[in-house]
């Protein structure tokens, strides 16, 4: 085989390294979603530029941002990753059974989470799976005192701890066509004490100058929404996850901008469990298909 045929098999994970930099802007956040050093990513993507001959990414002051040529090359490395990953996860399909606690905030169990559950369940149906739903500060101790194998946390973008899945913007959340966000002090309503947007959302709030007030901390994601749709306070919530009935939220003047979130995977440390690395590989699939 020739030196120009190397050359020309792709390595998966310096597409992953790609697309991952396309998705974050930025080296350093790829960096800390991959579990790699910033020099590594950026000989990853310094590789790729080399076997094409082509410029992925344009460098500014303002970060990375894909030229014509990275655009073109995004589109198909994301298809050929959720490739990779039904691969790698049919190939290790052998009708497992066993035991599987799964831990997954309120509010991503309907939204992002509600086909990869039914998918797995179908799939494995030897596998007795448990939920536990609860805020992700509550999770991701859970995980690390080992009464949950694996859970989906939701973490402010530059303090991300586990496998990040997909980064999303935090946003205000009303009643359609409500004037809760007009009200001083501001009412909000956030779903626990332990809620993972709660530091954000006060803290936006505070450097704004915005006054605000609690309306309602019930541990029910479902009860704080139709607080939210009567339009008696407003919430947020990840794009992504609104609940029917309530609508994002302009900022502007009314409302301060709230950060950018990472929804990570984060697994029990330990012994080797292949029924937990399948259900990972396919909530990985999943996300990447997004």
């Amino acid at each position: 085989m020739s030196g120009r045929d190397v050359m020309r098999n792709l390595d998966v994970a310096v597409l992953r390294a790609f697309v991952t930099v396309a998705e974050t802007g930025s080296m350093t956040g790829a960096a800390e979603m991959l579990n790699l050093t910033q020099g590594a990513i950026s000989q990853q993507i310094k590789r790729l530029e080399t076997q094409f001959e082509r410029a992925l990414f344009e460098r500014t002051r303002k970060g990375l941002h894909l030229t014509q040529d990275g655009e073109k090359l995004l589109r198909k490395a994301q298809r050929m990753l959720v490739l990779n990953d039904e691969i790698w996860q049919e190939m290790r399909d052998d009708g497992y059974v066993g035991k599987l606690t799964v831990g997954i905030p309120y509010d991503l169990v309907g939204s992002f989470m509600r086909t990869p559950l039914r998918k797995f369940c179908d799939q494995y149906p030897g596998v007795e799976l448990s939920l536990r739903c609860h805020s992700s500060p509550e999770l991701k101790t859970f995980v690390q005192n080992g009464e949950v194998d694996i859970a989906l946390i939701e973490e402010p973008v530059g303090q991300i701890t586990g496998d990040c899945l997909l980064v999303a913007p935090l946003v205000w959340v009303g009643a359609k066509s409500g004037k809760a966000q007009t009200k001083r002090p501001l009412p909000v309503s956030l779903v626990s004490r332990e809620c993972a947007f709660r530091p954000a959302v006060i803290d936006g709030l505070d450097r704004a100058g915005i006054a605000w007030r609690s309306v309602f901390e019930s541990g029910n994601i479902e009860a704080t929404a139709a607080t939210v749709r009567s339009d008696l306070s407003v919430t947020a919530f990840l794009v992504g996850t609104i609940p029917d009935g309530l609508e994002a939220l302009r900022g502007g003047d009314e409302l301060p901008e709230l950060p950018k979130y990472a929804i990570s995977l984060m697994e029990k440390t330990g012994a080797h469990n292949e029924v937990r690395d399948v259900f990972a590989g396919m909530v990985r699939s999943h996300f990447h298909q997004l």
